[in-house]
């Protein structure tokens, strides 16, 4: 059995620097790529409304995530409330723009601890990535504690490339979303300027970090990159740009989440592009798409082709 990488950072003194260092970075936040520079210890709130004290919505073990995350006994899931996008379709808007209940670094480990002794496979953290100085500090708290199960960040994709390599060897497995392949798209959907630039350049550090997905014996995942890709209607997702940058600047083994499950929410329903749910004809032309650019993609309804190590 593999054990999670935090525990090394935990050996050599590595994880306290980071987590300090973090912390100390909310004093003058640039811990997204928004980069508001507001000061969280006094409660000064940026784009994400963030602020010192983690905001959650909810936590428990979730069965509705892919195959390698759930298993049997479920993916240990945390929903920060807040978010670093304004995605106009948010499916998640409730989470994402109301308030949640307030937990210090000590309690969000405390909560890791209690999802891991109800036997999570691992501690699913669901839009972290404007609380990643908390985070740090939460698994620094936790892991002499006997926490012992695999980090998984589970973002939107946009990433601020510096945090993220200040993180690593805390997370186990990335699971970014990949939402455009235009920086206009990106503007105008998710209120995000330079949003190509920013999730490439993410998801490129992500994948150097971690690698290709890697599962154990049982076929739950260990270690590296899962991809979430949402088709939208009219083509608005880019998924012939998206698949290739995948396959060719990160791996063409990836293993990619090609997700149909898109619907009008939130604000969607005043957009004519958006007002209607994909057709099964958008959906599979996405699939064919994918395995077009790359027979050796991995996709979550595929899971009996994932590789052991």
């Amino acid at each position: 059995m593999s054990y999670p990488s935090y525990l090394a950072s935990l050996e050599n003194g590595t994880l306290q620097k980071v987590a300090d260092m973090l912390m100390s970075q909310l004093e003058d936040c640039t811990i997204c790529p928004h980069h508001c520079h507001v000061n969280r210890r006094t409660e000064h709130l940026g784009y994400c409304h963030g602020g010192w004290d983690v905001e959650i919505s909810g936590y428990g073990p979730h069965f509705g995530e892919e195959p390698p995350l759930v298993g049997k006994r479920g993916s240990g899931t945390i929903f920060f409330s807040h978010c670093n996008l304004g995605c106009v379709f948010c499916q998640n808007w409730d989470i994402s723009h109301g308030a949640g209940e307030k937990v210090s670094p000590q309690g969000l480990g405390t909560i890791m601890l209690a999802l891991q002794k109800q036997g999570c496979h691992n501690i699913n953290l669901v839009t972290p990535s404007h609380y990643v100085p908390q985070i740090a500090a939460a698994i620094f708290w936790a892991a002499p504690q006997g926490l012992r199960i695999p980090i998984v960040y589970n973002s939107s994709g946009y990433d601020e490339k510096i945090t993220l390599k200040q993180i690593a060897g805390l997370v186990d497995i990335y699971m970014p979303d990949f939402k455009y392949a235009d920086s206009t798209i990106g503007c105008r959907l998710s209120c995000v300027p330079s949003y190509w630039n920013v999730t490439t350049a993410a998801l490129k550090e992500m994948h150097h970090q971690v690698g290709d997905l890697v599962v154990d014996e049982a076929g739950i995942a260990r270690s590296g990159l899962i991809i979430r890709h949402l088709v939208l209607p009219n083509k608005l997702a880019g998924t012939e740009t998206v698949m290739r940058f995948i396959a060719k600047e990160l791996s063409p083994h990836s293993y990619i989440n090609i997700m149909d499950q898109y619907f009008p929410e939130f604000k969607a329903k005043n957009d004519p592009d958006l007002k209607r749910s994909i057709t099964r004809a958008e959906f599979q032309d996405a699939i064919r798409t994918a395995k077009k650019i790359s027979p050796y993609f991995r996709f979550a309804h595929e899971t009996k082709v994932l590789h052991h190590r």
